[in-house]
């Protein structure tokens, strides 16, 4: 597919600096683009790039100013990263290979219903009593349990799982290898010692556009639903427990753990590797930067933590200052006990 870089421009309601008439038959990195490609500089410290590129076209904000003059042409936009995520948007819908109908052997029980313009891969299972929307996308080895529900124009790649009662709303995404649904680690001690299994009973429950990663896990609740609330993104790698409710466009990064019934508010950064200890709740806006270990709630709206345990990022790079010089604070404390307190004479 080809385009100008003028259509381009007036798609993203950008100003065409250079010329408008080029055209465009891919996407690239600014480092990397050649003759054809299309671009983008949101990054600054990629700046020297858009000076050396080969590519016919680069989106840039209305404000950069040029620190010498550019072979490519300029499209301005206000935000350069969201117009070529827009555009990545556009390109994927029109690249999809637009699979439909059903690749046998696949299998559907005759109780569950099935929208319009669907796919479902080989080897592909739908259990009893389901209703799965319209345009919806099930690659092969896909399995959905009995009594779930999916929205219109929801992708379920290739051996995801998802248990029986689950809820997945409209244009969500759920990756490769993801478990929806799996128990909830619940296990009663006893007096000799042993745990009784307590029986998850309760489900899950994903909101319009919601993306599930790669081998993430979400566990169903107890009783009731763990939700993943509209617009919330999930890392590959990501466990989350039993009654976890996460709010609207809230992001969790890879390998974090968030342990049974903690709350995460709306518009959260959970960064990788970070720790979620259970019967919690954060604040909106809350953010949690790599590695860190949460053991209590938050309450203030927009705080930032790091650490384990995690504490506010001011206080947490003070208290780093003071322990690298630990040893140097160590010394001079020796001494002055020393010089105080001089040894006795024999």
């Amino acid at each position: 597919m080809e385009f100008t870089v003028g259509q381009i421009a007036e798609v993203l309601r950008g100003a065409v600096e250079g010329d408008a008439s080029q055209r465009i038959d891919r996407l690239a990195k600014i480092e990397e683009a050649q003759t054809g490609a299309l671009s983008f500089l949101s990054n600054l410290k990629y700046e020297p790039h858009l000076y050396t590129t080969g590519a016919s076209a680069v989106i840039v904000s209305r404000t950069l100013e040029l620190k010498q003059p550019v072979a490519t042409a300029l499209i301005r936009v206000d935000d350069p990263y969201t117009s070529f995520t827009t555009l990545l948007e556009f390109y994927q819908q029109a690249t999809r290979t637009g699979k439909r109908g059903v690749e046998e052997p696949a299998y559907m029980a005759g109780s569950s219903t099935i929208g319009d313009n669907h796919y479902r891969g080989a080897f592909s299972y739908i259990g009893e009593n389901c209703q799965i929307g319209n345009d919806v996308v099930i690659f092969p080895h896909v399995f959905i349990g009995d009594r779930c529900k999916i929205g219109d124009n929801t992708i379920l790649y290739a051996g995801a799982k998802v248990y029986a009662e689950t809820v997945i709303g409209n244009r969500c995404t759920v990756h490769a290898g993801a478990v929806i649904g799996s128990d909830g680690f619940g296990f009663a001690p006893q007096p000799d010692g042993s745990y009784r299994t307590i029986p998850q009973i309760g489900n899950v429950v994903l909101e319009d556009n919601v993306s599930i990663g790669a081998n993430a896990t979400i566990d169903c609740a107890t009783m009731g639903s763990t939700i993943i609330r509209e617009g919330s993104k999930i890392d590959n790698l990501v466990q989350i427990a039993h009654n976890v409710e996460i709010g609207r466009h809230t992001v969790v990064a890879g390998q974090t753990g968030i342990s049974g019934s903690t709350k995460i508010g709306d518009f959260c950064v959970l960064a990788g590797q970070t720790g979620i200890a259970g019967h919690l709740s954060l604040a909106n806006r809350t953010t949690v930067t790599a590695q860190s270990g949460v053991g209590k709630s938050i309450k203030e709206e927009g705080i930032l933590l790091q650490g384990s345990p995690a504490f506010s990022l001011r206080d947490s790079l003070r208290a780093n200052a003071v322990f690298r010089h630990l040893p140097e604070l160590e010394r001079r404390l020796t001494q002055l006990e020393r010089g105080t307190n001089p040894p006795e004479k024999s």
